[in-house]
């Protein structure tokens, strides 16, 4: 097996030139393959933890009728005495925070424009709502007493061109049908770095939230997170009861996790049809590298090597043009995926109806998506080299002494 890598390596240094190229070609398709991988795994888990911050948590307990289509503000879809359920649920020790919140749908108008909202009443000091609090662009946060206050998302508050200190009518449907409106000032604008998010949602603390939509003492959830989200499957199977429907952030998320997996499909083949590029360059190198040595071949057949080592031979060869290739691009991948995790990729205002993605992707490579790539291919480097080695171990010997003169 030595002898044959030492061939193999001896011939490859015929020339020298088309080598390096041909690793280049597999070094840049592997490369590729690596960001694409990163690129796309630091999508999928940047929009799943800005689901579970801003929008799910790890795990949501609703009264067992609710319907979160329809945002039900019905007495009988909500949770009554929240604060109690909420603080029970906190006292386990798996959980972070838990903290009641109550959603209902509205518009917000200033002046000749308006925009359909959904309206959050949160507890303001509740540690949950760290994104909205840390992310103040301007203005003030809420306190738990503000009776008249609100907070805006940046993205919203360009659209409307508004201000801290502007006023604007919030119409909110309420719990027995009706439609309340009132005046509210914005006390501040946040920014989470979720467009998509930003521009549909405000907050007002959950007590006003309650007396606008004549839900006094009640809420549409309670918002969960955990200290390992590994465990949210365990804590729904605990808070499960009658009364209650408990659900966990891959439930609450179902287009994310479904595009994910769509995601993943479509990376293989992306994988396929690239490394499937790249093996023809290394076709074409064995090929040539068959037709050089051909009268060579035909003198180590004639000596009594048989079909198979000189196949070897070539597989060897193809192995080192794979190893060779592939640690480059890795390197090169990983140098790539490590900026764009630092700095990101500015994407902007660019999302999809149910997924939360940020103004910037950041990238995340993982090993196992390393080892994977790198796997692949050397597995379609070496299937690459089938035809030339083939073509190689049948040549007669006397044609090829014949033919390499």
């Amino acid at each position: 097996m030595i002898t044959l890598y030492k061939m193999a390596w001896r011939d490859l240094g015929r020339n020298r030139r088309r080598t390096f190229f041909s690793m280049l070609a597999l070094a840049f398709g592997v490369a590729l393959l690596v960001f694409m991988a990163s690129f796309i795994a630091g999508e999928m888990r940047g929009a799943l933890n800005s689901a579970i911050k801003l929008q799910s948590g790890h795990v949501q307990v609703r009264a067992a009728s609710y319907n979160e289509d329809k945002t039900s503000m019905d007495f009988a879809d909500l949770i009554e005495n929240p604060d109690a359920l909420a603080a029970q649920i906190a006292a386990r020790p798996e959980v972070l925070v838990a903290t009641p919140r109550l959603y209902a749908t509205g518009i917000v108008a200033s002046g000749d424009t308006s925009s359909g909202v959904r309206l959050i009443g949160i507890d303001p000091a509740s540690a949950a709502n760290a994104p909205f609090r840390d992310g103040m662009v301007v203005g003030d946060y809420l306190t738990a007493d503000d009776r008249g206050g609100l907070l805006m998302g940046e993205t919203l508050a360009d659209k409307l061109g508004l201000q801290p200190g502007a006023s604007v009518n919030l119409l909110v449907n309420t719990s027995n049908g009706d439609v309340d409106q009132q005046a509210f000032t914005i006390r501040g604008i946040y920014s989470t770095g979720t467009p998509g998010y930003d521009e549909n949602t405000i907050f007002v603390p959950i007590a006003k939230a309650q007396a606008i939509a004549r839900a006094e003492n009640h809420a549409s959830a309670i918002f969960i997170l955990l200290k390992n989200q590994d465990q949210a499957g365990l804590m729904a199977d605990a808070l499960q009861g009658p009364a209650y429907q408990v659900k966990t952030y891959l439930q609450l998320n179902p287009l994310l996790v479904e595009f994910e997996q769509f995601a993943n499909v479509y990376m293989y083949l992306f994988y396929l049809i690239v490394l499937g590029i790249t093996a023809t360059v290394i076709i074409n190198t064995l090929i040539m590298s068959v037709f050089e040595r051909t009268r060579e071949i035909g003198i180590l057949a004639a000596m009594g090597m048989r079909g198979g080592r000189i196949m070897a031979m070539f597989f060897a060869e193809s192995s080192l043009l794979a190893v060779g290739g592939i640690a480059m691009g890795v390197a090169l991948g990983s140098l790539l995926s490590a900026y764009v995790q630092t700095y990101g990729f500015f994407i902007g205002n660019f999302g999809i109806t149910g997924v939360l993605i940020g103004e910037r992707i950041y990238t995340y490579l993982t090993v196992n998506d390393i080892v994977t790539l790198a796997i692949l291919a050397m597995v379609v480097t070496l299937l690459a080299a089938v035809y030339p080695a083939m073509v190689a171990a049948n040549l007669e010997p006397v044609e090829a002494l014949h033919g390499g003169k």
